[in-house]
């Protein structure tokens, strides 16, 4: 999968699609999902062009690895979910139902999330 400049969170990044902000700094961006699958549902995405955490773990900056991780925490925080728990998810590629081309991870809580996966065989 290539970096596609035009998909939905470069677009957002831009501010040429509007997004409910929930935390920005100079490496990230949260925001609230806009199809929420849970009561609490948001988006952390770095501000550089990664396809997939592969990519940006091989690629990004320490500040920029950095940041992800500590927004993805303070998105938990700020939205209560931390405490009761919560589930942080990033499919990657076509195994994984990646639909967005650039790295997001979704943070899921304010309920019971139930199983992890359902098992899947070859």
């Amino acid at each position: 999968m290539a970096y596609d400049p035009n998909n939905i969170f470069a677009r957002i990044l831009r501010g040429e699609i509007p997004c409910k902000k929930i935390a920005e700094d100079e490496h990230t961006l949260a925001f609230h999902d806009i199809n929420p699958m849970a009561p609490v549902h948001a988006l952390v995405i770095p501000k550089g062009a990664y396809i997939s955490f592969d990519d940006f773990s091989d690629n990004a900056s320490e500040a920029e690895i950095a940041a992800l991780i500590r927004m993805v925490g303070k998105v938990a925080r700020d939205l209560g979910c931390a405490e009761a728990g919560y589930r942080i998810l990033s499919n990657i590629g076509q195994n994984g139902h990646q639909e967005v081309p650039h790295l997001h991870i979704h943070v899921f809580g304010g309920a019971s999330l139930g199983r992890m996966i359902n098992k899947v065989t070859a």
